[in-house]
C-alpha cells in the first residue's frame, strides 16, 4: 500500500506541475507591447506604480489554472485509480513477486498517462525519429521490467501469474497501433488468457483470492478497450492543429523549473520537491566478492606473467591426492558420484536453498509494431536478390534475374513483386498478403509463415513448397501443369489450374482445385493408412 500512495502522489504532483507550467507560459510573453494589448493596463500603472496591477492582467493566468484536464487524461486516470488500483490492491494481498510485479504495471500505466498528456499538446513526430522513440523509452523499459520479473523467478510456483501479466501487458502497446488500437487489445487479452485461466483452474477450489486476482487483471483489458474505442478509436490522437514540438513538452515534462519564468512569483505557491530516488539496486550472492577493491587490469597481468615465470615450482602449493580418495582406484566413489560440498563456502549454501537457477536475465524482444521500421531495399548480392521491409508500396517491384539467381523474400506485406526472366529459386517468409508472378523456375518456391498468399507462374515450375501458409492461391499456366505441390500444416490453398489440353491464348477460365486439409488414417493388421477425407453432398 504504501507504494500505491507513493505512485498516487506522484501523479497528483505531475498534474500540479503542469497547471504551473501553463501559469508560466504567458508570463515568459509579459512585455510593453503585450501589455498594451489590454488598453488601459499601461495607463494605470503609471497613475499609481506602487499598486498592484489590474486584475485584468492576472486574469489569463487564473484561468489557466482553473482549466481542467482533457477528458481523455481524466478518463484515464479513473481507470488507473479504480481497475489497476485494485489489482495491484489484490497483488499486494498475495505478496511476494507478484506485488512486485503489479507495482511495474502500475507504473506502466503512469509512463502511458505522460504520453498521453503529450498528445495532447504536442504534435505527432516522425514515427522513425529519435524523438518518437525518446517518448516511449519509459514505458518500454516498466513493460520490460514486467517481463523481466517473470524470467527471473521461473521457478516460483506463482510462475503462472507472472506469465499472465507479462503476456498481457503489451496491451499498451496499443497508442502505436493504427487504425484499430482496442482490436489489438483484444487480441492481446488471448496470450494472457492462456497462463490466467491455468490460475483460474488451479486455485478455483482452494483460493478464492487468486480467482479474484484473475477477474480483476481481465478487467484492466475490458476497460482498457472500452476507454480506446470512447477517446482513441482510430488510433493515438495527436495535437497537429494547434501543438507545439514533442521536444518542447517533453523538455517542459522533465525540468518544469529549467526557465527563469518558470520561477514561482512572490506569494505563489513553493517549489515542488524533486522525485524520489530510484531504489537500491538488488544484492547478489557474491555482494561481498564484488565490493572488494578491484586492481588494475596492468598489475593482474603482471601477477599472471610472474606465476607463469615460475617453471616447476608454479605447482608446489598444489596438495597431494590420497589414494583413497582416487576414483580411478576405488570404483565405490564412482559409483555413488556425489561431490561433497565445503561448509564454508557461502555459495554453495545460497545455491543449495534457492533451488532451480533462473535463466539469465535479458531484455524482452520488443512487439513487431514497436520495432524501428527498417528501409525497404531490393538489391543483388553475388547471385543473390535480397527483397525486403516493403509496406504497402504504390508500385510493383520488378526484378531481372538470370539463371543462377535466387531471391529471397522477408517481410513483405501487401506487396506485388514480378521476375522477370528464369531464375533459380525463389524463398518467402514472413510475407502476408504478398502476390508473386514469375515467369520461370530451375527449382522452386519456397513459402513459410505467409498469410494470403498468390502466385501467378506464366511458363515451368517444377516445385513448390509450403509451411504454415494460411490462405493462398496459386495459377498454373499451361506449362505448369506437372508441379509438385508439398504442403504442411496449411489451410484454405486453391489451385488455379486449366483444363486438359487448353492453352494459356485459348481464353478458357481456370478451374479451382483445392488442396485437401482433412486426413483419416485407420489401423489395419498393425499398420497405419490415410486417405483424404471427401465431403460429398
Amino acid at each position: 500500500m504504501p507504494g500505491i500512495l507513493l505512485i498516487n502522489l506522484m501523479n497528483r504532483l505531475e498534474a500540479a506541475t503542469s497547471r504551473l507550467e501553463d501559469m508560466a507560459q504567458p508570463s515568459q510573453g509579459d512585455s510593453p507591447t503585450s501589455h498594451s494589448t489590454n488598453g488601459a493596463a499601461p495607463h494605470a500603472s503609471a497613475k499609481a506604480p506602487g499598486q498592484l496591477p489590474a486584475a485584468s492582467s492576472v486574469a489569463p493566468a487564473t484561468r489557466k489554472v482553473s482549466e481542467p484536464l482533457p477528458v481523455s487524461i481524466e478518463s484515464f486516470d479513473t481507470l488507473i485509480n479504480q481497475t489497476v488500483t485494485r489489482f495491484v490492491n489484490l497483488s499486494d494481498e498475495l505478496g511476494g513477486v507478484v506485488a512486485e510485479q503489479s507495482s511495474s504495471v502500475l507504473r506502466a500505466f503512469g509512463a502511458q498517462r505522460k504520453i498521453l498528456i503529450i498528445a495532447t499538446r504536442a504534435k505527432k513526430p516522425d514515427v522513425k525519429s529519435s524523438m518518437y522513440m525518446e517518448i516511449l523509452t519509459e514505458l518500454q523499459r516498466q513493460m520490460g521490467m514486467v517481463g523481466d520479473i517473470r524470467e527471473t523467478n521461473r521457478a516460483s510456483p506463482l510462475f503462472n501469474h507472472l506469465s499472465a501479466v507479462s503476456e498481457g501487458i503489451s496491451a499498451l502497446g496499443w497508442i502505436t497501433v493504427e487504425p484499430k488500437p482496442a482490436e489489438y487489445i483484444n487480441e492481446t487479452l488471448g496470450g494472457a488468457q492462456f497462463y490466467g485461466n491455468r490460475v483460474l483452474k488451479e486455485y478455483k477450489e482452494k483460493d478464492r483470492k487468486h480467482v479474484e486476482w484473475v477477474q480483476a487483471f481481465y478487467q484492466i483489458f475490458k476497460s482498457l478497450s472500452a476507454y480506446v474505442k470512447q477517446h482513441y478509436e482510430g488510433g493515438l490522437a495527436w495535437n497537429n492543429k494547434s501543438g507545439i514540438d514533442a521536444k518542447d513538452v517533453l523538455q517542459q515534462m522533465q525540468s518544469p523549473q529549467s526557465t527563469p519564468s518558470a520561477a514561482p512569483q512572490a506569494g505563489s505557491a513553493p517549489p515542488l520537491p524533486p522525485p524520489p530516488p530510484p531504489p537500491p539496486l538488488p544484492t547478489f550472492d557474491n555482494a561481498s566478492s564484488q565490493s572488494a577493491p578491484v586492481s588494475s587490469k596492468g598489475g593482474d597481468m603482471d601477477a599472471v606473467f610472474s606465476q607463469l615465470n615460475q617453471g616447476e615450482a608454479v605447482t608446489s602449493g598444489l596438495r597431494k591426492v590420497d589414494r583413497s580418495q582416487m576414483t580411478h582406484k576405488n570404483p565405490s566413489l564412482r559409483s555413488t558420484g556425489a561431490v561433497p560440498t565445503r561448509s564454508d563456502s557461502q555459495t554453495s549454501t545460497s545455491s543449495a536453498t534457492r533451488g532451480k537457477s533462473p535463466l539469465p536475465p535479458g531484455k524482452k524482444p520488443k512487439p513487431e509494431n514497436m520495432r524501428t521500421k527498417k528501409p525497404p531495399r531490393a538489391e543483388l548480392e553475388g547471385n543473390k536478390w535480397i527483397i525486403e521491409n516493403f509496406d504497402s508500396p504504390s508500385e510493383t517491384v520488378t526484378i531481372n534475374a538470370s539463371l543462377n539467381h535466387s531471391i529471397l523474400i522477408s517481410r513483405c506485406r501487401a506487396t506485388t513483386i514480378q521476375i522477370q526472366g528464369k531464375a533459380n529459386a525463389v524463398s518467402i517468409s514472413d510475407s502476408p498478403r504478398l502476390s508473386l508472378i514469375i515467369d520461370s523456375l530451375v527449382s522452386s518456391v519456397d513459402v513459410i509463415k505467409s498469410a494470403n498468399f498468390a502466385l501467378q507462374v506464366l511458363g515451368a515450375l517444377p516445385t513448390i513448397l509450403l509451411d504454415q501458409v494460411d490462405g493462398a492461391t496459386v495459377y498454373l499456366g499451361a506449362a505448369s501443369q506437372h508441379t509438385e505441390i508439398f504442403s504442411s500444416k496449411c489451410s484454405s490453398v486453391n489451385l488455379m489450374v486449366l483444363p486438359q489440353g487448353a492453352s494459356d491464348e485459348d481464353g478458357v477460365d481456370y478451374r479451382e482445385c483445392p488442396l485437401p486439409e482433412q486426413i483419416k488414417s485407420v489401423i489395419r493388421d498393425g499398420a497405419v493408412f490415410s486417405e483424404i477425407v471427401e465431403h460429398a453432398g
